[in-house]
């Protein structure tokens, strides 16, 4: 299972913002949309990504107040980044390693990159959860028809598996 598949699931909205917007702007935005995250963009690239992380610890560093911060002096610079060919797994153990919640999703195929869409730790566990519940419905499914032997009986473990409640 791949990025994109998520992607394609989930869509592709973008909810980007200046790194020169005020961050309290920002925070409206997000509360608004019910998102954790903005993709900070200048000049048609990201410079940057806006988690509810980096604005806490931007109000803990303004003694309680967003103030008159800016998304710039909030922002996490160079966020993990991943493509839509990359694997779930993969993605799974790079926001692990680097302890983010959201990432980026850019499709490097053109000069630059395009920002495709943005995945959360949830979506991820959310896609690993359905693919783990659609595999055991399968194997169920297929012990449940389990062919019958040569002679015509079905075998010992299908029966076993039957009996069992």
């Amino acid at each position: 299972m791949h990025v994109s598949d998520i992607l394609r699931v989930k869509g592709h909205a973008l909810y980007t913002v200046p790194p020169e917007q005020p961050l309290a702007e920002a925070v409206r935005t997000m509360v608004e949309r019910d998102i954790g995250s903005l993709v900070v963009m200048e000049h048609g690239r990201i410079d940057g990504i806006l988690t509810f992380r980096e604005v806490l610890q931007t109000i803990v560093k303004n003694g309680g107040e967003i103030g008159v911060a800016l998304v710039r002096n909030a922002m996490e610079v160079k966020p993990l980044t991943c493509t839509p060919e990359t694997e779930i797994d993969a993605a799974r153990r790079l926001m692990l390693g680097r302890h983010a919640r959201y990432m980026p999703v850019i499709d490097d195929n053109d000069e630059g990159g395009t920002l495709m869409g943005v995945i959360s730790f949830h979506d991820i566990a959310k896609a690993v959860v359905e693919a783990q519940d659609f595999e055991n419905r399968m194997l169920k499914a297929y012990i449940r028809d389990w062919p019958e032997d040569e002679d015509g009986k079905q075998n010992e473990a299908t029966l076993e598996a039957r009996s069992q409640p």
